[in-house]
């Protein structure tokens, strides 16, 4: 054993890890990265990375995109591993709120490992970021408007209107009014479209 092994023993830090934090950790040390490391990956502190893995803090989802990129995988990947739930039936209750919904507008509609994804947004999102998925993904507008960049388009999504993406097409989307609502169903990165 040695010396970070020990002190984590005698700290109880042996123990399984549930949660969002737990989630982390396990990808962490699956990539043999200390929090050091992860911060440097990430831009974020060691400190705050410790206070996620222990469940002392929760990230946004900013954050979280952040600490996934560090961890080579998907803010929606940690968020499945952090609630393994393998039910044949499973209700996500709206007033629920597993620590990301209160200050992203982002809410997970699907918890667990599944075979499908599914995430509500609500209020302003920026296109500030790319996605690129592996597999493909449904976009429904509930409310509002959305305007999505995909394969060298642009286009305006209204109340209703749904769009199809199919996976490895690069692209971003922002909320253009601030009642907007967005739904976003994905197969799950790795699983057998056929």
């Amino acid at each position: 054993m040695n010396d970070t092994q020990d002190t984590n023993a005698r700290h109880g830090d042996d123990k399984p890890h549930s949660g969002l934090g737990g989630a982390v950790r396990r990808r962490r040390r699956a990539l043999g990265l200390t929090l050091a490391g992860l911060a440097e990956r990430s831009g974020l502190s060691v400190p705050f990375l410790s206070q996620i893995e222990n469940e002392r803090a929760r990230p946004s989802i900013r954050s979280l995109q952040r600490i996934a990129d560090g961890l080579r995988t998907t803010a929606v990947q940690l968020m499945a591993a952090a609630d393994d739930t393998r039910t044949a039936l499973h209700v996500v209750r709206a007033q629920d709120d597993p620590g990301l919904a209160t200050d992203t507008g982002v809410r997970p509609l699907v918890r667990g490992a599944r075979q499908m994804h599914a995430l509500e947004f609500t209020g302003p999102q920026q296109a500030d970021r790319e996605f690129l998925h592996e597999n493909d993904e449904l976009m429904y507008v509930a409310d509002g408007t959305a305007e999505v960049h995909a394969d060298g388009r642009t286009l305006v999504l209204e109340r209703g209107d749904t769009l199809y993406l199919t996976g490895g097409v690069r692209h971003r989307w922002r909320a253009t009014s601030p009642d907007t609502r967005v739904l976003v169903v994905a197969v799950a990165d790795g699983s057998d479209r056929s």
